[in-house]
């Protein structure tokens, strides 16, 4: 007994303690370094390599080899053909990923620009006629959803493969 109420008023007298730290105090500083709000990520400024990091990279991984197992396609060595078939521009701006990034139209179309050229993701799979994406062009696309990202993709693929187009991008088509 004597036990328990020593317990008892250790917590009654700790409770205090705890519940002070779950509230913050107004009058604390940022941590040094942190003293300027964070810019949001069309204001960044950051190069076309970066933004792939922060916005493709989680799912695509940083090779753009993808994850079959997250059902995500892999970009290197493939994702030119896209540019191959009627749709597919459309499909690259409009794939949730990009669509709804937090990079500005410009940005975007730097960022598709790098993945799609020869000597980055694409590599082999880009067409020859290659047009690069402008931010206007970005902007009218991805204002226009894509309602069924597995069907519209399945589509594509199937236009590739009539094409003759080999399908390696690490999924079970």
């Amino acid at each position: 007994m004597h036990r328990l109420l020593i317990l008892g008023l250790v917590c009654a007298m700790t409770a205090p303690l705890v519940h002070a730290r779950a509230i913050p105090n107004p009058a604390q500083r940022h941590a040094p370094g942190n003293e300027e709000l964070q810019k949001p990520i069309a204001e960044a400024g950051y190069g076309v390599g970066v933004n792939y990091q922060l916005q493709c990279a989680g799912c695509h991984l940083g090779n753009g080899m993808g994850s079959p197992a997250n059902d995500t396609p892999r970009m290197t060595g493939f994702v030119g053909n896209f540019l191959k078939v009627p749709g597919g521009r459309e499909f690259l701006v409009r794939v949730p990923g990009m669509s709804q990034s937090a990079l500005n139209n410009a940005q975007l179309a730097d960022l598709l620009n790098w993945l799609l050229r020869e000597d980055g993701m694409a590599g082999k799979s880009m067409p020859a006629n290659y047009q690069p994406y402008s931010a206007e062009e970005v902007a009218q696309l991805r204002a226009a959803t894509m309602l069924n990202l597995p069907g519209t993709r399945a589509e594509l693929i199937k236009a590739m493969r009539a094409q003759g187009i080999a399908i390696n991008d690490g999924m079970s088509n």
